[in-house]
This record gives structure tokens, sequence and C-alpha cells, in this order.
């Protein structure tokens, strides 16, 4: 198969990737884990001048950063019309209001067999945690997360208004949450009020995550207004504070909508105090900036290329899935980074134009494999019915996923092509 070379052990002497940054190899596997990687002298299948059948393109696979496994597939009985940012939390709150236990497992057991099938090895998933549905939400999921062990890694996030936090009721299930190895969350601005609230509330929750030794991501300026405001408070506050503890900034939209010098000094601050940033555009792109009769000429989403020259780890997720808040989604990490190439300027076959959706997702969520094949890696791949980027960009893919390994039979919608037995071999 052809894989890109910022997936292969940098160590191993290799062909020289081509002008789509992709490398051929055959790979050898045993108990379910890569034995040895050959080079290959060229990307065909056939009499080796290079006039046969391309070998198709494989990656391995994918992390989604950022879900919402509680609220995922319920857009159909709590639509949304207006596809604005008020309907969606009006509809999230009428939803809420009648979420059940049962419909969360429905729900989490639906997005992640999707999530197996498709090639996803991990998924990070908030929680709504506060109200009367919060603990049978969490015990759901923690039972889920359970039995998709070893398949599918969960992890999940608490989501609270950040004051909450600081009350004694905070505290107490921040303690909870952090001894069933989740993390705290919240939603920070926008619009951010003239009282030093949010400093204080802030300050209090990464106090209280660092006392705890718990990670937290955070909604962050996931809006049109106060600019990059959210994200500066974080940064500043974990620099002055020297505070040390895994963070990340999830959404980052109103960033773009700064000046260009104005955005990349915040961006260094960023890097600086060690932020971490998942970038989420499709739901920003259909959410933030919308106005009634006009298509928006500044489109609010997270600014990936100037946070990763300023060494800033990006990484992209798919957010909210057949929800009020975007009706799209599938939990399909190849349709997720498609839409992204275009709607990001990605360039998949460079590093950095790949990494949000792989090894810069990995390292965001500290996973033990960061996504390289290497030897002893495990045998996990997504062979994709397509030989070159251009072909994944030119029509969604039929795929194989292997798993340590073994051959998952494929979602219900797509059968394998006659492509993807090239590499079966």
């Amino acid at each position: 198969m052809r894989l890109p070379r910022a997936l292969l052990d940098p160590q191993l002497r290799l062909p020289a990737a081509d002008d789509q940054g992709l490398v051929a190899v055959r790979l050898e596997q045993a108990d379910g884990r890569i034995r040895a990687i050959h080079g290959l002298a060229n990307g065909f299948v056939g009499d080796g001048t290079g006039g046969g059948t391309p070998l198709p393109l494989a990656l391995t696979p994918l992390v989604e950063p950022h879900a919402h496994l509680d609220k995922a597939f319920s857009g159909e009985d709590f639509p949304n019309p207006d596809g604005t940012m008020a309907g969606a939390m009006a509809a999230n709150g009428r939803e809420a209001a009648e979420r059940q236990a049962e419909a969360v497992r429905r729900r989490g057991e639906r997005a992640l067999e999707r999530a197996w099938r498709y090639g996803l090895r991990a998924i990070r998933s908030h929680i709504d945690s506060l109200g009367p549905w919060a603990l049978p939400s969490w015990e759901v999921l923690l039972e889920l997360r359970r039995h998709w062990q070893g398949r599918v890694e969960l992890q999940l996030v608490a989501l609270v208004p950040v004051g909450h936090w600081r009350t004694p009721e905070g505290e107490a299930f921040a303690a909870w949450v952090a001894a069933r190895g989740g993390l705290l969350g919240g939603v920070l601005g926008a619009p951010f009020r003239s009282t030093p609230a949010d400093r204080a509330a802030l300050l209090a929750l990464l106090r209280l995550a660092e006392r705890l030794g718990c990670a937290v991501d955070l909604h962050v300026d996931e809006s049109a207004e106060d600019p990059g405001r959210g994200v500066a408070l974080v940064s500043e506050l974990l620099l002055r504070q020297r505070l040390a503890l895994p963070l990340t900034c999830s959404h980052a939209s109103s960033m773009a909508l700064l000046a260009d010098r104005r955005c990349c000094r915040l961006a260094e601050a960023m890097a600086a105090a060690a932020v971490g940033v998942v970038a989420l555009p499709s739901t920003n792109l259909w959410l933030l900036g919308k106005h009634p009769r006009r298509t928006p000429s500044l489109r609010p989403q997270a600014p990936i290329r100037q946070l990763q020259e300023a060494g800033v780890t990006v990484a992209v997720g798919g957010d909210n899935v057949q929800d009020p808040w975007f009706p799209g989604g599938d939990f399909d990490p190849i349709a997720l980074l498609r839409f992204s190439l275009a709607a990001s300027h990605l360039v998949p076959w460079r590093r950095l134009g790949l990494s949000p959706f792989s090894t810069a997702a990995a390292q965001l969520l500290g996973l033990d494999w960061d996504g390289v094949l290497r030897e002893g890696s495990p045998a996990d791949l997504l062979v994709l019915g397509a030989s070159s980027w251009g072909e994944l960009l030119a029509r969604p893919p039929r795929r194989r996923v292997l798993r340590a390994g073994r051959w998952l039979d494929p979602p219900s919608s797509e059968e394998p092509s006659p492509l993807l037995a090239a590499c079966h071999g």
C-alpha cells in the first residue's frame, strides 16, 4: 500500500516520498503487531514498470478529539431549522429536559460502532454535566467506555459553566470525575462580562484541576465576538500562575477575526503556555457569523496555520453529529478530513496538513500510540479505495479497516472496491 511518510517511522530507511508525500511499502504483521516494514520501488502492482494497478492509499486509524455522544443523533427530534447558535441552545435545552439514560446509551453505542468500523481509534466526548441528566449520562458512558476498551478509547469531559467549579458542589463533582479518569471542562465566553468573574472562575478551575491531577478541555471563544479574548485569558493565567497541567482550548474560533499580527502574537503566547487547540470547522462554519440574507465574508474558525506556525499543537474534530448544533456528520474521520482540507486549506501531503487528524490529535489526547507505524506498533490500518490524495478528494472512498491484524466488516453503507484487493497480498 502507499502510506504518508509522516505516518512511518522516521528512522526507517525507505524510498523517498513522492510528490504527494507517500511511500509504497509492504508490511508484515503477526499476533496483531507490525513485524517489518519494507519499502517498494514503485506504487504499483503489476509488471514492475509502473504500468500496473496503483496501490491503495492507507492511513493509521484516526482520532476524534472533540465529540458530544450524549446528544448525538438527536437533531431530527429536536431540530434547529434556522441553523443559529441561539436556535441550537434552545433545542439543546429542550432535548436535555427530556434526556434519559437509555437514549444516551443508544446514541453512544451507535456512535462507537460507527467510529470503530469507519476507522477511528479514540474519541474524546464532552458530557452535559449540570442537571438531573448528568450522573445517568456519566454512568452510561462510563459503562460504554469499559465495553469498548481495547477497540475505541473513550475519554470523557465534564461540561458545565466554568463558575460551577467554584461551588462546593462543583468541587465534589470534580473529585468524582477525576477519580474516574475524566477531564474537567466548561464554556468560556463570549460575550465576556465586564466583571472579573470569568478570570476568577477560570483560575479556580485551573487550580482545582492541578490539585486533582486532572486535564482540562474548555469550549473557548466559540463566537464571532470578542476575538481571541478567551484563549488570551487562558494563556495569561497559565503563564502568570505557573500552572502545569494538560489544557486544550476547543474551538478558538473568534481568533480568526483578529488582524494577522495580533493573531500571530496570541498564537505565540498560547505556544509558550503549552495550550493545545482543537479546531472544529464543521460546526463553527455552520453556526457562526450567520446572517439571514448574506453569506459572511469572514468565517470564524480556529486559525490552524497560524497556530501551527507558532508551535501550538492543533487537532481537528467533528464536534456535533446530527444534533441541534450541526445536522451532518457520522463519526466518519475520512468525511471530516475531506471537508476540513478544503474548509481550512490544509495540505495532506505535508506533515502539518495531516497531523491534526492523526499524530497531533493523539498527542492532545495523551494516547499511548502516536499513530506512526513502526516495528512493534499495532497492526491497525485504514485502507482506502483511492490511490492518491486527489482521488480521496474527488469522491468518498470505499475503505477496509484492519484492527490487530484482522479485517473488520465494512460499515453497512460500504462494500470494498476492487482497488482494495491490491493490499491483501
